[in-house]
C-alpha cells in the first residue's frame, strides 16, 4: 500500500489553489497551486502575429515557461542565452495544447503569450502550467471582448492536464517529485472537456508497460482531468 501526502488516495489530484488575476498589468492571470507545486500564469496580448502569419488574418497562441532559480531543492541556473531543450519541449506542449481551444480565424491579427513561471517545483509544473494557463487565457480573451476588440469569444472549450504514473506497481494520479522519481512508469496527459485527448506523454522510465496498464493509467487520468476542468469552471464564475 502507497502512503501519499496528504492521506491522498491512489486516485487523488493534491489540493488545488487557484487565484486569479494575479497580476495588475496582465490581461489575465493567475497563481495555481497543486500541493507543493507553484505556477504563475500571465496572458499578455499584441497586435501583431508572426511574420508567416501576417496579412492572412489569423491570430496566434504561444508559451514560456521557465523554472525559476530557487524553484528546486538545489539552485536552477536562469536560461540567459535562451531557452535549452526541456525548456522548448514545454512551452511547445503549453502552447500547442491551448491552440486546441482556440480559434484562430476569430482571434484576427494578435498573438497571446501565456508566460508560466514555477515558483516552487514539487512535479507536474508543465500539467499545473498548462492547467492554470488556460485559466489566464480565458481572462485575458474576456478583457479583449469587453473592450470591444473581439466580436465574438474564440474560446472553442477546456484544456487542463495532469501527470499519472505507476509507482511499485500502483497507478497514481498527480504525482509529486517523491513519487515520479521512483516510478516505474511516468505520463502527461492534456484533454480538453470534450472528454478527448490532446496529448499523451509516456514513458516506461525503469519497467515496459502493457496496454491494459496504458488503459488503466488513461482511465485514472481522465478522471482526474474531470476534475480540474470542474476547479477551472468553478475559478472563472467568481
Amino acid at each position: 500500500m502507497i502512503k501519499r501526502a496528504n492521506n491522498r488516495e491512489a486516485s487523488d489530484i493534491r489540493p488545488i489553489e487557484v487565484q486569479r488575476g494575479f497580476l495588475n498589468h496582465a490581461a489575465g492571470s493567475c497563481m495555481i497551486t497543486a500541493g507543493g507545486t507553484q505556477v504563475l500564469c500571465a496572458a499578455s496580448i499584441e497586435e501583431n502575429v508572426p511574420g508567416w502569419l501576417v496579412g492572412k488574418g489569423k491570430g496566434w497562441v504561444t508559451a514560456e515557461y521557465s523554472l525559476l532559480p530557487a524553484a528546486t531543492h538545489s539552485r536552477n541556473r536562469r536560461e540567459r542565452r535562451g531557452a535549452k531543450g526541456r525548456t522548448l519541449e514545454i512551452e511547445r506542449l503549453i502552447g500547442r495544447s491551448l491552440r486546441t481551444v482556440v480559434d484562430l480565424d476569430t482571434l484576427g491579427e494578435i498573438t497571446v503569450t501565456l508566460d508560466c513561471d514555477v515558483i516552487q517545483a514539487d512535479g507536474s509544473t508543465r500539467c499545473t502550467a498548462i492547467t492554470g494557463a488556460y485559466v489566464a487565457l480565458a481572462d485575458a480573451l474576456s478583457q479583449w471582448r469587453e473592450a470591444g476588440k473581439l466580436k465574438s469569444n474564440p474560446l472553442m472549450g477546456q484544456v487542463a492536464a495532469v501527470s499519472v504514473g505507476m509507482v511499485d506497481g500502483v497507478v497514481l494520479s498527480d504525482l509529486d517529485y517523491s513519487e515520479d522519481a521512483r516510478a516505474e512508469v511516468d505520463m502527461n496527459v492534456v484533454g480538453d472537456d470534450k472528454e478527448r485527448f490532446i496529448e499523451i506523454q509516456g514513458t516506461g522510465e525503469q519497467l515496459a508497460f502493457t496496454r491494459h496498464q496504458l488503459n488503466g493509467l488513461l482511465n485514472v487520468a481522465q478522471a482526474s482531468l474531470e476534475e480540474l476542468l470542474s476547479i477551472q469552471r468553478e475559478v472563472l464564475k467568481g
